[in-house]
């Protein structure tokens, strides 16, 4: 199979499993390109996760500095496509029965399963990223608490957290 439609057909999957966003299936990403491939290295997928969600736009930006990172250009356009281009579609297509199921008990038990849900892929995500190559990294772990400890209890720009977890990090690493 050619490369291009690896990444491709990889990466679709990933789209329609990205409920929450791309924060929720960064966990599976690292696992697929880093550990079994072998595409990238864990510090530049972490360096890329933290370009992309420090780059203005949406965070799914990460898919094509992947791509890009293993295919080139072609690369970067057909994961950000497959990254994209089938959530659209299913977005599209359940807001639709989303609206005619206002008001009814499937749609009430479907949001608050939801929730706990989306948090969980995201804290796995988080649990990649602070474990490199299978071992916990304590000064990661700190990091990683602060911010969701931030993001909790305050209600600062993500952007500041991002920053201060860049500082703490040239600081403890």
């Amino acid at each position: 199979m050619s490369l291009l439609l690896e990444l491709g057909l990889y990466f679709s999957l990933l789209s329609l499993l990205s409920v929450g966003g791309m924060p929720s299936v960064i966990g599976e990403m690292h696992l697929y390109v880093v550990e079994q491939r072998a595409w990238i290295s864990h510090t530049d997928f972490v360096e890329m996760f933290a370009l992309g969600q420090a780059a203005p736009g949406p965070n799914v930006l990460i898919a094509s500095l992947i791509g890009w990172k293993i295919a080139g250009v072609p690369g970067a356009v057909v994961t950000l496509a497959a990254m994209c281009g089938p959530a659209a579609v299913l977005a599209y297509w359940v807001s639709g029965v989303w609206d005619r199921l206002q008001g009814t008990p499937w749609r009430a038990v479907a949001q608050r399963a939801m929730a706990p849900m989306v948090v969980g892929l995201i804290l796995s995500g988080g649990f990649v990223l602070a474990t490199p190559d299978g071992s916990p990294d304590w000064r990661l772990w700190i990091i990683a608490a602060g911010s969701a400890w931030a993001m909790v209890a305050t209600k600062l720009n993500p952007l500041w957290m991002l920053a201060a977890g860049g500082a703490f990090g040239a600081m403890l690493l």
